[in-house]
């Protein structure tokens, strides 16, 4: 038996559950690598500006200083007039005078002329630095060319125990010492020994790669004079001085000499015992060159 009873076809369609959301997510990446953009170029330009460049991008966009004044009708004005002749003849003319090209032109220092005294300080302080560097450079590679000029030589390598290079605030100090048994001079004598003049000719010979000026100073130990008529004053002024003219003949120019003198027992090298051989030297100070002046400086005090 038939039935009249139609016959329904029912299609379910089954989700993943993990639909296609459309492109939203595209705009929001976008918007992110925009801004991402837009801050790395930004902190680009900071690093490019000067001190005195982010300063004035600053005061441009600060917000204009408003009276904190809140009598009358806590306006902007406040409820006064704008001069002594206003209409309600009531007010002050303060704004008007903080704010006219006069009252900048009465300021004894503007904006401009400190931020151009600011400039030049720190470029001052730019330039004083880049000549200690340079400076303390040569002053280590003088140290090494020394060094190394006497280690090329086996027979006088041994010298180096005798030589004493070191940095002062002065400057860049070479000391010629006496060892016990191994003097750089003769007793009581002015001239120094064969042994001296090597190391003084290669002293002479790196000083003259650098334009510093030299101080030649002459020292003994604390023993007795040679003779009664020659004081040990007398002696370390006259190797000092013979050490100079060693050192003229290695190329020094008169120039290049800043002073010679005689120190006797004054500046022991060792204080514990003023009688140590190692206390009799001459000394060959590098002084270091003198901070650059502006032509202008001290003319306005």
């Amino acid at each position: 038996m038939a039935s009249d009873q139609p016959i329904i076809i029912k299609k379910i369609k089954k989700s993943a559950g993990h639909g296609h959301h459309g492109g939203a997510w595209k705009v929001a990446y976008a918007d992110f690598v925009t801004a991402m953009m837009a801050f790395f170029l930004l902190m680009w330009l900071i690093s490019t500006t000067t001190p005195e460049q982010r300063r004035g991008i600053a005061d441009y966009f600060a917000p204009a200083s408003v009276s904190p004044s809140t009598s009358g009708n806590g306006g902007i004005l406040s409820g006064t007039a704008l001069g002594e002749d206003g209409g309600s003849a009531n007010g002050a003319s303060s704004v008007i005078e903080r704010l006219s090209p006069d009252a900048v032109r009465d300021d004894p220092e503007t904006p401009e002329e400190t931020s151009e005294a600011q400039s030049r300080s720190v470029s001052a302080d730019a330039m004083a630095q880049a000549m200690e560097r340079r400076e303390r450079s040569q002053f280590q590679s003088a140290e090494m060319s020394l060094r190394q000029s006497l280690q090329n030589m086996p027979e006088l390598a041994e010298l180096t125990r005798q030589l004493i290079i070191e940095e002062t605030p002065e400057g860049l100090r070479i000391q010629l010492v006496d060892e016990e048994g191994r003097p750089m001079f003769d007793p009581g004598s002015v001239q120094p020994n064969e042994r001296a003049v090597v190391l003084l000719r290669a002293v002479a010979e790196i000083a003259q790669q650098l334009p510093n000026r030299i101080a030649v100073s002459g020292h003994t130990d604390s023993g007795p004079a040679p003779s009664a008529s020659f004081s040990n004053w007398d002696l370390s002024a006259d190797r000092a001085n013979a050490a100079r003219a060693i050192l003229q003949e290695g190329g020094l120019g008169d120039d290049r000499i800043a002073e010679v003198v005689g120190r006797a027992g004054s500046e022991p090298l060792y204080p514990d015992d003023p009688y140590m051989a190692g206390n009799r030297r001459i000394s060959i100070l590098l002084l270091r060159e003198a901070p650059v002046i502006a032509p202008d400086h001290g003319l306005n005090r």
